[in-house]
């Protein structure tokens, strides 16, 4: 591909990748999403803390990242037609997609009657930034490396947000599809014996 049609490309992609991020701060703001936390704007908000979800990162930040996996290898099927750079699109468009729905009223009742997240609100604008951030790391990782780092990389993270946050990627998915009480149950005894705040 000769240079000229190589940075149109590129240029194509930077703006579809920009567009895509502008919508979503667009309908996050219309769902009445706030910018960040209430109590100020930081960088890393720990695990069941009234910042979790409101700042840039939290612990929550990684299931982001297994995203970004998880849809580099969707998409894989489609790499003979379609360039690493439009299917990184495709990924942030998903992963947009996702906390655009994530932070719709029936997602957030959902959170808050079925799991033990009872006081979430939502996703403030500056974390679901971050969010979109860490699926794009996700991504990157996991066309930069074989399948196996992917698993291990999957592997590694569920088990330390286990640890951390006595709550995973399986674990989430888990409990908005089909919530078990026990589970629910272990995840408040974690919070009250942390004295964290949800």
């Amino acid at each position: 591909m000769p240079d000229a049609q190589r940075y149109s490309s590129s240029r194509r992609i930077a703006l579809t990748a920009l567009v895509l991020v502008v919508t979503m701060v667009v309908l996050l703001y219309l769902e009445g999403r706030p910018a960040w936390c209430q109590t100020g704007l930081a960088f890393w908000s720990p695990a069941w803390n009234r910042c979790t979800s409101q700042n840039f990162l939290d612990p929550y930040s990684c299931l982001h990242v297994l995203h970004g996996v998880i849809f580099f290898w969707l998409l894989w099927p489609l790499a003979d037609r379609v360039s690493l750079s439009w299917r990184l699109v495709a990924a942030l468009a998903l992963e947009i997609g996702w906390e655009v729905l994530e932070n719709s009223p029936w997602i957030i009742e959902r959170y808050r009657q079925d799991t033990a997240a009872f006081d979430y609100t939502g996703d403030s604008i500056i974390n679901s930034l971050g969010d979109v951030a860490s699926a794009a790391v996700g991504f990157a990782i996991a066309s930069r490396f074989s399948w196996k780092v992917s698993v291990a990389l999957f592997v590694a993270l569920e088990l330390w947000m286990l640890w951390i946050a006595h709550d995973n990627f399986t674990l989430n998915v888990l409990m908005l599809v089909h919530p078990v009480d026990a589970i629910r149950d272990w995840q408040l005894s974690t919070i009250a014996g942390r004295g964290a705040l949800p």
